[in-house]
């Protein structure tokens, strides 16, 4: 995993929490902390701070992951302005996220494993996003669409339709923006 998903991480936990939050989640984790952007890390490295926010929090990894999605998204709101700023609203913005946003991850960031999406339209006007990732983040994934949607000043109810997690071969998540 790149770096700067650490970092993300870092900066979400030390603002809502404090820096002595983040240090004693490195402690608890057993990690020592030092992210370069560009690095490339052990997956293992954040499911063990997530595990560690998880039992500091008393909430599940899935639910620490969702938050971390949710508030990282303002903060790549600002430093990623170019890929908010030719949208409307959230669903263009989710939309763009395999044509225009992970090449530009790579470019960024050599060796990036992004996760593949597919999009398709629901009979009722949802969004159906199929997530593909051998991480199974989909929970992470759930929390940048919510962030997505807050930014655009709107509301998300994701579904999950189908979980990788509970077996199947990926996840299908339903999208209602409003």
């Amino acid at each position: 995993m790149k770096g700067v998903v650490f970092n993300l991480l870092e900066e979400v936990v030390s603002r809502h929490h404090g820096d002595a939050v983040w240090d004693k989640l490195l402690d608890d984790a057993e990690v020592t902390g030092s992210y370069t952007s560009l690095g490339s890390y052990k997956d293992e490295e954040m499911e063990r701070l997530v595990g560690a926010a998880s039992n500091a929090l008393g909430s599940s990894p899935n639910e620490v992951l969702r938050w971390f999605g949710r508030e990282a998204m303002s903060l790549l709101a600002v430093r990623y302005a170019m890929f908010f700023t030719p949208h409307r609203s959230a669903r263009p913005f989710i939309e763009s996220v395999n044509s225009i946003i992970h090449p530009e991850v790579r470019k960024l960031y050599a060796g990036a494993h992004c996760p593949h999406f597919e999009f398709a339209d629901g009979p009722d006007g949802a969004l159906i996003m199929g997530y593909r990732s051998d991480r199974q983040l989909c929970a992470l994934a759930q929390g940048f669409i919510e962030g997505a949607a807050i930014h655009y000043g709107e509301t998300a109810d994701v579904a999950h339709v189908e979980c990788m997690q509970k077996g199947d071969p990926q996840c299908r998540l339903r999208i209602q923006l409003s």
